[in-house]
């Protein structure tokens, strides 16, 4: 009889573990679709991305496109306003400090090259669109997608 026992405490534990292990991993990710090169705004969704999304266990890319590839341009210097300011932070340093946590920064291809850019032009960690690995995050059902 107690090797009954145990035997279906095993079977329960090993039927139960895997339920464990997706309960940990629940978070939704954040997708945040970033389209503008005013750095007000693009302050703003980099910080929401970084400081509420990523710090706090949820997955989290940025996804640049339209005029907000000119924001990674490593050439371009960018004044953000507000309190970021103060500490004299760039979008450059804040999307620099976003990876180093682990997020990523995804470039639109099509608007870099319409925009005269290259991965060349990037500051380091960007990585260059391409639809797998846009459509791996866009089209994953776990993931939000925030526009900014």
């Amino acid at each position: 009889m107690r090797l009954f026992i145990l035997k279906m405490l095993l079977a329960v534990s090993v039927l139960l573990s895997p339920i464990a292990a997706s309960a940990q991993d629940s978070k939704p990710g954040l997708l945040v679709n970033l389209t503008t090169d005013d750095t007000w705004a693009a302050g703003k969704a980099i910080m929401f991305a970084h400081e509420k999304s990523l710090k706090n266990g949820h997955k989290t890319a940025i996804w640049m496109n339209i005029r907000a590839v000119y924001l990674a341009d490593k050439k371009r210097p960018s004044h953000i306003h507000g309190l970021m300011a103060e500490k004299g932070t760039s979008i450059q340093d804040m999307l620099s400090a976003f990876m180093a946590d682990g997020g990523v920064v995804i470039m639109c291809q099509a608007c870099s090259a319409a925009a005269g850019l290259d991965e060349g032009d990037y500051i380091d960690g960007v990585q260059m669109g391409n639809f797998p690995l846009v459509e791996s995050w866009l089209f994953d059902p776990t993931v939000k997608t925030l526009s900014w």
